[in-house]
């Protein structure tokens, strides 16, 4: 705003509000506003523009540029529409500032253009099938002699009728949208959560990820594990100490980290019969309870190892650290469990703990497998790697067994025995002895001589002059 606007309100001689104001105190009965001396004040920076050279349509355009502050202390920018409007009436009202006043638009209820029957139609319509489009209706209209053949009517008027109307406007849910309701289920191990918190450790401050896995109903903390990264072999080996502890749970609730939404994740709780549930982003009402934990988990031990020097910063090490603070915080009084701790709750539990029998049957869950095609050479391609293969596989598909816990290769052999495969040593391979027996390693198998037509016809033609006992008779 120009300065000299504000001297001229303050003077009382601005056009149509002719008070005089003499001390701070004096209000006058009636004056400008606060919106319309912000409009002022923005006309009043678009006429200053132009005086200085400046067309109407520059100067609109810089001032639109700008941040305006207003009088309750904020500021906001102004579009450059809105400028061009603003200006006009205070043009057509001879430059008063009561032109900028803003005037109270009629509210239409439903529509002004529409007629009454269409109105009618459209609430009885979309009350029975809330699925029905803007132009389905106008087509069903049509057809029921609402709306003539030849009656224009437009879309955009339509629809601006109904969310007047407050009648639903969307045809299907959103991809985005999805069931958002809070969620506690009753017992344990029906539904584990499990979330990722990366956090700092030892003197050189290293990158470290722990994985917490809390119980649903008794927020007993289960288990946890520490890597260098969230991926999936870390989140499956803390899956397996969870259900060899404590049994298998019904459900899992994970977020969408790197670990959580691999095929190996998902093939292997399948496998499992467990149901997996990927939580929505910034949805507390589902994953809320491990993101507290997180918080808990940062105040009470996480922040303490940043930059510690006594602290190892080893997984193994600060998975020790981590599993003595699970075991404090299950015996510690949780404010929604009724100062219950999580312990008590899960001891009270009647549901029983489904424990595996077997652990080789619960690591067999943890196994993929993927067809690959053996070289001629006896090597079998595998995530970027090469290992060799039995002997009678060479160009023949076979089946890879990859066992998640350990990273462990195998295939099914020709004699039907599980053989574990390991990487090609080229460097020993190309000093290996290729097809030559060492002195006094007897051969493995003898080849017996075979006579073919032109050995025969040889024979026969070109015999020996002498027999086989040089000429000499056996009395001789």
């Amino acid at each position: 705003m120009a300065r000299g606007a504000f001297h001229e309100i303050a003077r009382g001689q601005v056009p149509g509000y002719g008070v005089h104001v003499g001390a701070m105190t004096a209000r006058p009965s009636a004056g400008p506003s606060a919106q319309a001396l912000f409009r002022f004040q923005v006309v009043s920076a678009v006429r200053t523009e132009q005086m200085g050279g400046c067309s109407r349509a520059r100067a609109i355009a810089r001032v639109a540029r700008r941040t305006h502050p207003t009088l309750d202390g904020q500021s906001r920018k102004v579009s450059v529409r809105t400028l061009y409007r603003w200006v006009g009436a205070f043009e057509r009202g001879g430059r008063d500032i009561a032109a900028l006043e803003s005037e109270p638009r009629p509210r239409v209820a439903d529509s002004a253009t529409l007629s009454e029957r269409f109105v009618a139609f459209l609430r009885s319509e979309k009350g029975d099938d809330t699925l029905a489009s803007v132009p389905e209706l106008i087509e069903r209209a049509r057809e029921r002699g609402v709306l003539s053949a030849s009656e224009p009517v437009d879309r955009v008027t339509v629809w601006r009728a109904i969310c007047r109307m407050g009648l639903p406007t969307r045809r299907r849910p959103s991809k985005h949208e999805g069931d958002t309701r809070r969620f506690a289920y009753p017992h344990r191990m029906q539904m584990v959560l499990c979330d990722g918190k990366h956090f700092r450790a030892g003197k050189g401050r290293l990158r470290r990820v722990a994985l917490f896995f809390l119980d649903d109903c008794t927020r007993n903390g289960l288990h946890v594990v520490v890597g260098t990264d969230e991926d999936t072999e870390l989140f499956l080996r803390g899956l397996y100490g969870v259900v060899q502890r404590h049994g298998m749970m019904d459900a899992l609730y994970l977020d969408g980290g790197p670990g959580f939404i691999s095929h190996d994740t998902w093939a292997v709780v399948s496998q499992l019969g467990v149901a997996l549930v990927h939580g929505k982003e910034r949805y507390p009402e589902g994953h809320g309870k491990i993101e507290r934990f997180n918080r808990t988990a940062i105040a009470k031990v996480l922040r303490s190892l940043d930059g510690a020097a006594e602290v190892d910063p080893e997984p193994g090490a600060l998975e020790l650290r981590l599993g003595h603070f699970l075991g404090r915080y299950n015996g510690r009084p949780h404010e929604s469990l009724g100062q219950d701790t999580p312990a008590m709750r899960w001891q009270a539990d009647p549901r029983a703990l489904q424990l595996p029998a077997d652990d080789a049957a619960l690591r067999a869950r943890f196994v993929v497998t993927e067809e690959r095609r053996v070289s001629n050479d006896h090597v079998i391609r595998y995530g970027g790697a090469l290992y060799e293969a039995p002997r009678g596989l060479a160009r023949q598909k076979v089946v890879v067994h990859r066992q998640l816990l350990s990273g462990q290769l195998s295939v099914l052999s020709a004699e039907g025995r599980m053989v574990a495969l390991h990487p090609v040593d080229l460097a020993k391979n190309a000093r290996a002895p290729r097809g030559r027996r060492r002195e006094g390693e007897a051969a493995t198998h003898e080849v017996a001589p075979v006579k073919t037509a032109a050995t025969l016809a040889y024979e026969r033609d070109f015999a020996p002059l002498v027999g086989p006992d040089g000429g000499f008779n056996e009395e001789q």
